[in-house]
């Protein structure tokens, strides 16, 4: 048996993280949406009981560091599954962007599993067992537009973003995740986004209110490090963005445009300054 799962790119409107827990994972007040930019994942049954993992990126592994390695072996172990999985990733997302492409395989692998094994599991508890490979897991399982709370398994969907195109741009410098957080000095971090004035900009489907109040805590942390997401931020503004801002730990930044023609306008000038531009729009796995 054999299906293909769609596991679109995620950016962060809204990220803020308010403590840090005991062990070491964060408490986190975020609000999502997914983009039309995507992996493919293919999953199909093996007659031995052996997990396989393949890509067509040169910069993923191939064993249990991969994240979609690990949906799987976490699915096999708490379900009690002695089947065995071959995955291909067909990648479109850059890797080490803040673009959640690890997690939204990682997701996809569990949606798809949930269906072949027919184990009938809803959409929360999936939710909960993607918590334990990453805090984007969760929110990468619903892949629509939700706020997103606690460690990362609080998922409440939110209703569609108005019209709007987003330029994506991704500098040259992959970033470490881990690295980033292990900066957090919550002494020092004074100030938060809006993520309540995002919300009521959403709900109320106003594109300024949702702009005026988009923000990134990590974003600072990240940019003193690696100074083209300033620049490149910038850019963005400068060509025509509404907002712009870094999307989870980075280095991938984003403008948002309420018109399609300012976002091409956006998209094709920044393409001299940034290889890797991408003019996507938002987009609700839920609607396929």
């Amino acid at each position: 048996m054999q299906i293909v799962e769609k596991a679109p790119a995620k950016i962060n409107l809204g990220l803020d993280t308010l403590f840090e827990h005991q062990n070491g994972d964060k408490e986190w007040n975020m609000v999502m949406t997914s983009v039309d930019l995507a992996d493919y994942v293919q999953i199909e049954t093996l007659s031995t009981n052996k997990i396989e993992v393949a890509t067509d990126s040169g910069f993923l592994p191939n064993d249990r560091r991969n994240l979609a390695f690990q949906a799987v072996s976490i699915l096999k172990r708490e379900y009690h599954i002695n089947t065995g999985v071959r995955i291909k990733i067909k990648k479109a997302i850059p890797v080490a962007a803040g673009l959640g492409g690890g997690s939204s395989d990682a997701a996809a692998v569990l949606r798809g599993l949930n269906r072949m094994w027919e184990l009938n599991l809803d959409l929360a508890t999936l939710a909960k067992l993607g918590l334990q490979i990453d805090s984007d897991v969760p929110y990468c399982v619903y892949s629509q537009t939700a706020h997103v709370t606690g460690k990362g398994e609080i998922v409440t969907p939110l209703p569609k973003l108005p019209p709007m195109w987003i330029v994506l741009a991704k500098p040259k410098v992959s970033v470490s995740t881990p690295n980033i957080l292990r900066q957090v000095d919550y002494r020092e971090l004074n100030t938060h986004p809006n993520i309540d004035g995002l919300l009521a900009g959403i709900a109320s489907q106003t594109p300024t209110a949702i702009f005026e109040n988009m923000g990134n805590v990590l974003e600072p942390i990240t940019a003193k490090r690696y100074p083209e997401i300033t620049q490149i931020k910038q850019q963005l503004l400068t060509f025509g963005a509404d907002a712009a801002q870094m999307s989870g730990s980075g280095p991938t930044v984003f403008g948002v445009c309420r018109k399609q023609s300012r976002a091409q306008r956006v998209y094709n000038s920044l393409k001299g300054f940034c290889r890797e531009v991408y003019l996507v729009r938002p987009v609700n796995l839920t609607d396929r």
